[in-house]
């Protein structure tokens, strides 16, 4: 912790998306003061702003020259991080202040502008995928930290006051750790959703679909979770039933997004995960391979 910072720091919250409205109200919970929330520009901007302001008892501001928190935490899309950055570098004059972005593919560097003026600055990534409409716990999170030493110091006192878990990454690390997050959450999801057009086959609705699968897609989970991918591996490939894949596959081409995306996991599974009958599955899918067109 920098000197005469003993208590707990206030923190400004660039951006009132879905990221930044979780992260502040999990640090009012955490007993943080959020000092201010500051708009990206605009009326849409302002008015989320406004709304977290109020849920967490802070300002909503548009001018970042007005903002005397000593933490900056930006909660912008990593498009926008370099543009606030800039925009930010203005309030800060010498040492003291300390930024952070929640960027998973990006590192500090991207901040430069304001550890120029003098600022302690790092990356700061949870594990966790924020959408409307739902407020995770960020309690176990795992938060991928790099950076300046007394803004990696202080991000991970705030990671353990948010119940969190934090570890050290390299920059150089960042685009194979997103690229890692992006198979756990959003292709997962696209996984999902191609199970959905498959169950249109068998004459069941989306909405029926998603239903209907979810105990199974969290016992699923939870089997990952006790087990280990190995041990919690079940279905047709793992027994070695040929008969059935071959199967699968026939129907599948009824829906050839869906069969493309079944033969590249099941070549996965064939790599990964335990399986009998491993070349007789690997000539299956051969000849199902979603680069050639179906006969």
């Amino acid at each position: 912790m920098l000197p005469g910072m003993a208590e707990k720091p206030s923190i400004a919250i660039v951006g009132a998306g879905n990221l930044g409205t979780a992260l502040a109200l999990a640090l009012r919970e955490a007993g943080y003061r959020i000092e201010s929330v500051i708009a990206r520009g605009g009326d849409k901007s302002l008015t989320r702003a406004r709304g977290l302001a109020r849920q967490v008892r802070a300002g909503a501001v548009l001018r970042p020259q007005d903002v005397k928190a000593r933490v900056l935490w930006l909660c912008v899309p990593d498009s926008e991080i370099a543009r606030a950055a800039e925009s930010l570098a203005e309030r800060v004059h010498g040492r003291g202040t300390i930024a952070l972005h929640s960027s998973g593919v990006l590192s500090s560097d991207i901040l430069e502008p304001i550890r120029k003026r003098g600022a302690a600055v790092a990356s700061v990534h949870p594990m966790m995928t924020f959408v409307r409409g739902s407020r995770p716990s960020l309690a176990g999170v795992s938060f991928a930290i790099e950076g300046d030493p007394a803004a990696v110091r202080l991000a991970r006192s705030i990671v353990r006051d948010l119940g969190g878990e934090s570890y050290a990454i390299s920059a150089k690390e960042k685009n194979a750790y997103h690229a890692w997050g992006t198979f756990a959450s959003p292709l997962l999801t696209a996984l999902l959703a191609t199970a959905e057009e498959v169950a249109g086959l068998a004459g069941v609705s989306k909405r029926a679909a998603g239903r209907r699968m979810l105990p199974i897609l969290l016992q699923t989970v939870r089997n990952y979770g006790t087990l280990g991918a190995a041990s919690g591996f079940s279905g047709p490939i793992v027994r070695g039933d040929v008969e059935t894949v071959r199967r699968h596959l026939q129907v599948l081409r009824r829906a050839p997004g869906p069969r493309r995306v079944y033969v590249a996991l099941a070549r996965a599974a064939l790599e990964y995960l335990p399986a009998k009958n491993r070349e007789s599955l690997r000539r299956v899918l051969s000849a199902n391979d979603f680069r050639k067109p179906p006969k």
